[in-house]
């Protein structure tokens, strides 16, 4: 590998954890355009589970650009828990390809939840936890400099996911 394509990888690598790192904020504050401007067209999204009681990946969720824009026009109607979410993740590794076209990434991931109302909402109201935890394995295609999502599976170490749990993750 030449020293031009290292120096290119290091902005690549740098491209790609600004854009996991923007994308969590972009979630967080339902910027749910902004999240689908950074996909290329042919997008695919999926969160998903291990579960040991079945021997079986579980599918939460999972569809292609165009369901997920459909989707998230589709959240403000949804009469759903209006906790707000804040991911915090962190970029293990980046991975350019060779010919850097393509590029895969692995995110430690942690949502937390702060309670708006709860059973008992004078008690719980504006209490965080823990919602869930995982990993982004992303896919990323990178043309002309620009670093788009071509996939993103959620892989979760939950089985259970409670009320909101139909945003994207």
């Amino acid at each position: 590998m030449s020293a031009n394509n290292t120096s290119n990888n290091v902005v690549i690598v740098e491209q790609i954890k600004s854009l996991i790192y923007k994308t969590c904020l972009n979630q967080d504050d339902l910027n749910w355009g902004d999240w689908l401007d950074s996909c290329d067209d042919g997008f695919e999204y999926a969160i998903r589970s291990y579960s040991p009681e079945i021997s079986a990946d579980m599918t939460y969720l999972s569809g292609n650009r165009e369901h997920m824009r459909s989707l998230v026009d589709m959240l403000p109607k949804h009469n759903s828990d209006h906790s707000p979410l804040k991911r915090h993740c962190t970029v293990y590794d980046v991975q350019v390809a060779e010919d850097g076209r393509s590029a895969t990434a692995t995110t430690s991931l942690a949502v937390y939840q702060t309670l708006l109302d709860g059973i008992n909402s004078h008690v719980d109201a504006g209490s965080s936890h823990l919602f869930l935890v995982g990993r982004y394995n992303d896919r990323f295609s990178i043309s002309d400099g620009q670093v788009k999502f071509a996939e993103r599976e959620v892989r979760l170490l939950n089985r259970r996911l409670d009320k909101g749990s139909h945003y994207p993750i």
